[in-house]
């Protein structure tokens, strides 16, 4: 049985960690194939975007469909479920760019690439 003493510790259990809720960002938009998240989500290995698109499956957050052609083809997309932790992917994105343009004003030498299309 899984014990838990703050709400928040289910929440990180499931999207916490460097690389899932970049993942269900990158999914919320559409289904995705495996290469495309890759190229999308900078430093990700093939081999941690596997485990951790297994380990949100095994979650409900996203579901993976396989088409039955040469080459094999999967597209992994956000389940129901999975649309639920669109208000905190949100909210992450929001107090992100809020936080990198205080560290602007400050004069720290950082700048947002989220919206420059050369970067995906």
């Amino acid at each position: 049985m899984k014990e838990y003493h703050l709400g928040i510790e289910a929440t990180l259990d499931i999207i916490g960690g460097k690389w899932k809720s970049l993942i269900i960002c990158r999914l919320m938009p559409g289904p995705q194939r495996t290469s495309e998240l890759q190229r999308s989500i900078r430093g990700i290995s093939q081999k941690v975007l596997i485990q951790q698109l297994r380990e949100l499956e095994r979650d409900g957050i996203i579901g993976r469909q396989v088409y039955q052609q040469m080459p094999p083809k999967v597209e992994y997309y956000i389940t129901e479920y999975g649309i639920t932790a669109n208000a905190i992917i949100d909210l992450m994105c929001s107090w992100g760019r809020t936080n990198i343009a205080i560290r602007q004003q400050r004069g720290e030498e950082i700048i947002l690439l989220e919206n420059d299309s050369s970067q995906e």
